[in-house]
């Protein structure tokens, strides 16, 4: 990655033959959304929540729903192209407040449809509105096998540690670093200080694994940067190359 002596890009090292100031990983952190783990598909997500208030939606107005709601902003989905004013203080610290993220995300889904805003911002709040990558709990098995210590760090404005139990993997993670605790988002280093801190590991001895720019912002904590663009949901998503790196 640009920046950082120690890159690596689906799973490739940048040379065959390491550098002489490469170390070996011994820990690793892990971005969640894009990383562990996808949110739900749009039209199950906005099917769903209805259902949970007693409404069923035909296929084709769920679809045309999901659409309008994905393009207004969605918690795990693509950015809002436009942030009303009234929501504006909320979005920019949707991260760093539970209050501000539940503000911010069921904000935008009532510009769109204000009776189903609450129930599609709890649905990201249990297990069966995600899906994980089919390969993010043999991954997480095998680095605990090898001993090898794991954080999840996301930028996030609530705690993923029930959704993580609920989701099977609580057990395989030694700790969670969640932006809206530490008062940090990625790319800012100090959170992923703080999650190497935690793991009482040597930020050049730590590999940091994501999707996204925000992630790779771990090269300037001196860790080394393993990007894997996101997958569809519960796919097989290349975390496999996490062990090739050990």
């Amino acid at each position: 990655m640009p920046g950082s002596a120690h890159g690596y890009r689906a799973g490739v090292p940048e040379s065959a033959e390491p550098p002489s100031t490469w170390r070996p990983v011994e820990a690793v952190l892990l971005d969640f959304h894009g990383t562990i783990a996808q949110v739900e598909d749009p039209v199950r997500w906005v099917t769903a929540a209805a259902s949970s208030l007693g409404t069923t939606l035909d296929r084709g107005k769920a679809t045309v729903l999901a659409d309008r709601l994905t393009t207004a902003g969605r918690a795990g989905g693509p950015k809002p192209h436009r942030v009303p004013a009234h929501l504006a203080e909320v979005w920019a610290d949707r991260d760093l407040s539970v209050t501000a993220h539940r503000a911010a995300y069921e904000g935008l889904a009532a510009t769109v449809d204000a009776d189903l805003a609450q129930a599609l911002y709890d649905r990201l709040l249990i297990a069966d509105g995600w899906q994980l990558y089919a390969d993010t709990v043999p991954t997480l098995q095998a680095l605990r096998a090898r001993g090898v210590p794991v954080a999840v760090v996301s930028n996030i404005g609530f705690d993923l540690r029930d959704l993580a139990g609920q989701l099977g993997f609580a057990d395989l993670v030694d700790e969670f670093v969640l932006s809206y605790e530490v008062g940090r988002c990625k790319p800012d280093p100090a959170i992923f200080w703080k999650a190497c801190a935690a793991l009482r590991t040597d930020p050049e001895r730590t590999l940091m694994v994501g999707d996204s720019p925000a992630d790779a912002g771990a090269a300037a904590a001196g860790c080394s940067v393993l990007v894997i663009p996101e997958s569809d949901p519960g796919k097989v998503h290349g975390l496999g190359a996490v062990l090739r790196l050990l």
